[in-house]
């Protein structure tokens, strides 16, 4: 009677890894600051105009204009408030105050540069951001 051969055990059957869960989108995290009710309104105001312009290069110098506005806004609220409110003297404040007038004409003078370059498509990308950040 001839043998049988042994074959090796079959070795016990993999278990697939389930696939990872997919990231359940966050919310991502911001800053915001606040601003006068007179400047949201003007905000608002030029962005509609914007986006509802045929042509709304022709709001490019009034959205600069807007966002250096804007950005003086928040380096108030963010820096020189704060700065008043540590109260570390007359010429700190003094000296920080100067110091943050004179970046915003260099900031104000890059984005008016920018900004009167910008095409449709452009203008009205950075209008939409704008937008994600009011309320």
């Amino acid at each position: 009677m001839p043998t049988l051969s042994k074959r090796p055990p079959k070795p016990p059957a993999k278990r697939r890894a389930a696939s990872p869960p997919k990231p359940v989108a966050k919310p991502q995290r911001f800053l915001r600051f606040y601003h006068s009710e007179d400047l949201r309104i003007k905000t608002l105001a030029l962005l509609t105009a914007l986006e509802q312009a045929p042509d709304p290069t022709k709001h490019r110098v009034a959205l600069a204009e807007l966002i250096v506005e804007l950005s003086g806004v928040g380096m108030d609220c963010y820096f020189m408030q704060p700065i008043k409110l540590a109260k570390p003297g007359f010429f700190v404040e003094q000296t920080a105050s100067l110091g943050i007038s004179g970046g915003m004409r260099v900031i104000g003078s890059v984005i008016r540069n920018i900004i009167g370059r910008m095409d449709k498509a452009q203008l009205l990308s950075i209008s939409g951001s704008i937008r994600k950040f009011m309320c």
